[in-house]
């Protein structure tokens, strides 16, 4: 048989083990594995290499329409595909209007028509005016919904996102239960998080230290607790985006423990900065919740290796530089890591800390896949999509702002010595980066929908 293309040599992460084998792919799906499979059209010698199904990143904001110069689809899907993420899915945050019903969901297609470097699925918003607009999201198929206990959104924009209180957050996981998709929750407490913020800048505490203090441990805890208990009651199925605590993490696994449908995830800016590197890359290094103390840091890692983080996301929450300027209250709070959390997450995960390259591949593609109903993606197995990503591990560089592909060629990586590298990125068996080459102009991604 003649496939479209063979992978060979290289050491294939599959559902149960990584061992060296082949992979042959034809018409963009996965058609057979294993040793001298036949000819193939083109053939890639992956000796050395470690052959990943592509990072899904649970957790990307890409600013089009309405603030394209923060991040567009242009350059947003050409990061991911440089950084080995071949799916994401976009929070219905940033751009303007927030996508919270079909006219708005209806603007992103607009938008990104002959733009995508990689596949995307999209989040619908959750809002206190949109409970009747519910089911268009999930008719025109959104993945999940997402939204906010902590205070969101600019004030002075009209068609921002908005956050929940908890009587539009209880009414709104009822309806969602009507959809069978899960709620994402952003989980920190608004009004203590709000108010030690204001008190600390009205003192003149501003510094980093000042920031991660005013957005404790158990601001985070008291929400997620808080989250767990309504969803129990609507019983609706959540998942606690980006936990930057282990405690967090905690109540997470206690309700699961206790039959709940609640997962979470952390974010790889929480497993690779601590507060005093926050300190000293600055505001560029600020989101919410804030980067945490290196103890902390570890406690996380531990509930990676425990199995009680679901997926490592990005949350790509990029801006143009000047919106960092100033001090750590008054920047824009949000990470630019989209691009690099691939190569860090194996550099720190699997090289430094011996994590399994079967929990890699789970935390990077398939746990994803599977919670948000991504058919066909997330594994290398037969009659999967292609969607398959090439690792050259030990092979150390310095990331410089030249490097990345994004909109504002900012993130807080920058410098880092990162000890692998994503040298391929295959979707549905076409390749849409090689490191010689750079990114493809392709723009053969597509929108991944979940109908009913």
């Amino acid at each position: 048989m003649m496939y479209d293309l063979c992978i060979k040599n290289g050491k294939v992460i599959l559902e149960n083990e990584a061992v060296i084998t082949d992979v042959a792919i034809t018409g963009g799906k996965i058609v057979a594995i294993g040793k001298s499979l036949g000819q193939a059209k083109e053939t890639i010698d992956a000796i050395d290499m470690i052959v990943s199904p592509g990072m899904i990143d649970a957790h990307v904001h890409i600013s089009e329409p309405g603030r394209t110069h923060w991040e567009g689809y242009e350059t947003g899907t050409k990061a991911a595909a440089k950084g080995g993420v071949t799916s994401f899915i976009e929070m219905p945050l940033n751009q303007l209007p927030a996508t919270v019903d079909r006219k708005s969901l209806q603007l992103k297609f607009d938008a990104a028509k002959g733009k995508l470097s990689v596949d995307v699925a999209l989040f619908g918003g959750l809002v206190p005016d949109n409970l009747e607009k519910l089911h268009e999201l999930h008719e025109d198929g959104v993945v999940a919904y997402k939204c906010f206990l902590a205070t969101c959104g600019f004030p002075d924009a009209v068609d921002d996102l908005r956050n929940v209180d908890d009587y539009s957050f209880l009414s709104g996981m009822k309806e969602i239960k009507k959809t069978g998709k899960p709620l994402v929750i952003h989980a920190e407490n608004a009004l203590i998080c709000d108010e030690l913020g204001r008190k600390a800048q009205e003192d003149g505490r501003t510094s980093v230290k000042d920031y991660v203090a005013s957005r404790p441990v158990f601001a985070e805890v008291e929400a997620v607790r808080r989250a767990i208990y309504l969803a129990k009651i609507a019983d609706c199925p959540i998942h606690l985006c980006h936990l930057s605590s282990s405690e967090a993490v905690e109540e997470v696994t206690k309700a699961r423990n206790e039959g709940q449908k609640v997962t979470c995830e952390t974010c790889t800016h929480y497993l690779v900065l601590d507060e005093d590197e926050f300190e000293r890359v600055g505001t560029i290094a600020k989101c919410s919740p804030p980067i945490r103390d290196k103890e902390n840091q570890e406690k996380l890692w531990n509930k990676i290796f425990s199995g009680e983080v679901m997926c490592v996301t990005s949350d790509h929450s990029p801006c143009p530089e000047e919106m960092k300027e100033g001090n750590a209250f008054t920047a824009w709070g949000g990470i630019s890591g989209l691009q690099n959390s691939v190569d860090i997450l194996f550099d720190e995960g699997v090289q430094k800390r011996g994590l399994d390259l079967v929990e890699f591949a789970k935390i990077i593609a398939s746990n994803p896949a599977d919670l948000f109903s991504l058919q066909n993606k997330g594994r290398i197995s037969i009659g999967q999509d292609a969607d398959i990503i090439l690792i050259k591990p030990n092979e150390s560089y310095i990331l410089k702002n030249e490097d990345l592909e994004y909109k504002n060629k900012i993130s807080p990586y920058v410098g880092k010595k990162i000890g692998a590298q994503v040298v391929r990125t295959i979707l549905r068996g076409e390749t849409i980066y090689e490191i010689s080459q750079g990114v493809s102009n392709g723009h053969i991604g597509q929108f991944v929908l979940k109908k009913e």
